[in-house]
């Protein structure tokens, strides 16, 4: 419990500013918004503690205290305007005054952003899972998938995961005929790619590289958060509560990831890496979904954390199993 004690004190202090910001309403909404960003990145903690183990533990600080600032102020306040800013000509200090005090006109300009954004974000995430599911693992979870002849063939084609982001790229391209939405999407491919790279020249046999690794999940907390950040616009127009709701959920992400870690969350229960890989997934099929129709961001937390919990049950059934033997 005691990695969550500096959650709840944020969530206590962003509860009182929003009652300041706007009454028992703008309390109530900014929980909710908690709640949503919890069960949109539930997924994230996961992976975010995979790669964590793997990383210096100077590093495993570095991203749980630093990256924190960045994934409330940065991601949940500066990155939207920066996006509207872009999309409107306008200087990032007039995008600011614009949200707060025509937060209308500011909602209007970043869903005007929404398809090259959720395309950006949808390859990003997509090249994650590809990345895990043409990758050789010694546990399967679905195995008449993940163990069949036909996945031992295409998993040793060199480069099938960026063959596959391709092809759903040149689809997507066909399907909205949007020259913007094709580049966006292939920006989060070579995004990845690159990062990759970064990752491959830095890192030793055994750690993965700080820096890269670093880059790596605040992208990734980034690519989670799109649907957030234009999804809050549902519950609220003040970008303050908005920050301070999904702020406070990325705060109980972080403290999640943090658990997993120092408890060896994943190699007690050897499906979560799964589950949450086949979550990120679908959240990169439901982001391109969503560039041609409506998809409640409720529907993609309950699919996250539905797959999550499936893998949870499913490894302590194992658990059990083994110790019967």
């Amino acid at each position: 419990m005691r990695y969550f004690y500096s959650s709840f004190l944020i969530m206590a202090i962003g509860l009182i500013a929003a009652f300041y910001l706007g009454g028992l309403a703008a309390v109530y909404i900014t929980f909710l918004l908690i709640v949503l960003e919890v069960s949109l990145s539930f997924d994230n903690a996961v992976v975010n503690a995979k790669v964590l183990e793997t990383m210096e533990p100077i590093w495993q600080k570095r991203f749980i205290y630093f990256g924190l600032p960045i994934a409330v102020f940065g991601m949940r306040l500066v990155f939207p305007l920066a996006i509207v800013s872009i999309v409107t000509g306008m200087g990032l200090i007039e995008t600011l005054q614009v949200a707060m005090n025509q937060p209308d006109v500011y909602e209007k300009a970043l869903k005007g952003a929404e398809s090259t954004i959720f395309a950006f974000g949808g390859a990003f995430l997509l090249m994650v899972f590809l990345d895990f599911f043409f990758d050789e693992h010694d546990v399967k979870w679905v195995t008449f998938v993940e163990g069949s002849k036909a996945m031992e063939h295409v998993s040793g084609i060199a480069n099938i995961e960026l063959i596959t982001a391709i092809i759903v790229g040149i689809g997507l391209g066909h399907v909205t005929q949007d020259f913007g939405v094709v580049l966006a999407f292939m920006y989060g491919v070579l995004l990845h790619s690159l990062l990759g790279m970064l990752d491959h020249f830095l890192s030793s046999d055994t750690l993965k590289s700080g820096i890269a690794g670093f880059i790596y999940l605040e992208i990734l907390d980034a690519s989670f958060s799109f649907d957030g950040v234009i999804g809050a616009f549902a519950l609220t127009s003040n970008i303050f509560i908005i920050m301070i709701g999904l702020g406070v959920g990325a705060m109980f992400v972080r403290s999640i990831t943090l658990y997993f870690v120092e408890h060896k969350t994943l190699s007690q229960f050897q499906y979560l890496e799964h589950g949450a890989h086949y979550a990120i997934g679908i959240l990169a099929i439901i982001m391109l979904m969503k560039i041609t129709m409506p998809v409640s961001e409720m529907v993609t937390g309950t699919i996250g954390i539905g797959l999550i919990s499936i893998a949870f049950i499913h490894s302590i059934y194992e658990n059990r199993q083994l110790n019967q033997i």
